[in-house]
């Protein structure tokens, strides 16, 4: 039955996207893994840079399009791995390795649901999968940088999907909505001075104001599904390397939103 053929596809893509390194940023090799299984099935895929994304075979521009979508790069495996990454084990009905469920479990199911209606005349809809890179650093050179590239909104005649199913390891609970992130760089400046003497002007302290504010300022919209938004100061940098300076420009403290 075609289900039990892709079933077995899938494990073994998975089985070898697994074994293939592919941090963010790093993902030539699982992109050419994944360009040459669709060719394998005589699908002509589309790359840009290490995207790869097709449509299916009868696809009608005056349609509405699905996009199906996960990303094939992962991050850098924990020390404390007890098993080796790269090796794809199976035990009790469970495959192992880095990459396995966040996202390549997702992504090689998508697949198998692009291929199964891949060939199917009379679709309601239009299907794109796209696999796409650097998801794990929200890099620009993945999903936004396809959706807004000239040879995927020129198939879609400039109109965007209708909706999108993204793959991402949520125990099966559907998700219907997604924190956006915002990185923001604050600088603070102040004056060099010798801590001692009450000179300068202290850039750390005209930060501390800064991130007073920014942790205790609550936006006044709230998510119905997410809550409160929330803003958080990760990191805090000075070019001082003296105990006894008061810290001048620049005070740099990374902000996530």
């Amino acid at each position: 039955m075609i289900i039990d053929i892709l079933y077995e596809d899938a494990v073994e893509l998975l089985k070898e996207l697994i074994a293939t390194p592919s941090y963010s940023k790093e993902e030539e090799r699982t992109a050419d893994i994944l360009e040459s299984f669709f060719k394998q099935r005589g699908i002509r895929p589309e790359r840009l840079l290490n995207n790869i994304w097709t449509f299916n075979k009868y696809f009608d521009a005056s349609k509405p399009t699905i996009l199906l979508n996960s990303h094939h790069d992962t991050v850098k495996p924990n020390p404390k791995f007890t098993k080796d990454p790269f090796s794809p084990i199976v035990k009790n009905e469970r495959l192992y390795g880095l990459g396995s469920n966040d996202a390549g479990g997702c992504l090689v199911s998508l697949i198998s649901t692009f291929l199964y209606f891949y060939n199917q005349q009379n679709l309601k809809y239009n299907f794109v999968i796209a696999a796409t890179a650097e998801e794990e650093i929200s890099g620009y050179n993945g999903v936004e940088l396809l959706l807004g590239h000239k040879d995927f909104t020129g198939a879609l005649n400039g109109k965007e999907p209708e909706f999108g199913i993204v793959g991402e390891p949520t125990k099966m609970d559907l998700a219907i909505a997604e924190k956006g992130l915002m990185v923001l760089d604050c600088i603070a400046h102040g004056k060099a001075g010798h801590a001692a003497r009450e000179e300068g002007e202290n850039a750390i302290y005209k930060a501390l104001k800064d991130i007073e504010w920014f942790s205790t300022y609550r936006f006044p919209k709230v998510s119905e599904w997410l809550g409160p938004v929330k803003m958080s100061v990760t990191v805090i940098n000075t070019e001082n390397n003296a105990h006894n300076k008061v810290s001048f420009s620049p005070c740099i403290y990374p902000l996530r939103k």
